[in-house]
């Protein structure tokens, strides 16, 4: 088995609160990027944006954006909640945001651009993992909001969060997880 089908083989996300949020190379955060954006995008219509969360701001968006969203969603929530909701972002050193952002087209329909932006989501994950760093692509409720969405530069009613990409460093090897049973999912017409 070659690297990349191995890699893919044993691919294995770190949940973001087993992640350390140390700083992580500047060379790398581009390279991740660079990987990123190389997705089927038929058109070339790039229907889709990464935001880059780090340092201040991701304490910045926790304690602005999340916290008060939070609390206005669940005015009764307990101590622990508020404590883990104002600290969301801070579990990684970086967090990429992805947006999607379909246009019109005669041609190419919306369902493909969506695909599309979810392809950036799982190459910037593997491309994080594959340079051994923990990664995470998660969707929690604020990737639903739309205070958030549009702080981000997301157009409400049109634009969707695909996902969350926290990437950090590893306090431990994941654990597997139960997978599907592959005769149960994969047939051959």
């Amino acid at each position: 088995m070659s690297f990349e089908s191995s890699f893919f083989a044993k691919r294995r996300s770190v949940v973001a609160k087993k992640m350390l949020p140390k700083k992580i190379e500047e060379n790398h955060i581009k390279e991740i990027l660079e990987a990123g954006i190389r997705v089927p995008d038929h058109g070339a219509l790039n229907p889709w944006k990464i935001k880059v969360i780090i340092g201040d701001k991701l304490k910045f968006l926790d304690e602005k954006i999340i916290l008060p969203e939070f609390k206005k969603l669940n005015p009764n929530a307990s101590a622990n909640s508020l404590e883990l909701e104002s600290k969301r972002l801070q579990r990684a050193s970086v967090v990429f945001a992805v947006i999607s952002t379909p246009v019109d087209h005669p041609k190419i329909p919306k369902w493909e651009m969506r695909l599309s932006s979810g392809a950036v989501c799982m190459n910037l994950l593997s491309c994080a993992q594959s340079l051994g760093y923990a990664a995470q692509w998660l969707t929690e409720w604020y990737a639903y909001n739309d205070r958030m969405l549009t702080y981000l530069g997301g157009r409400k009613d049109l634009d969707k969060i695909s996902g969350f990409i926290y990437v950090g460093h590893k306090i431990e090897e994941p654990k597997e997880r139960r997978r599907p049973n592959s005769s149960e999912v994969i047939s051959y017409i």
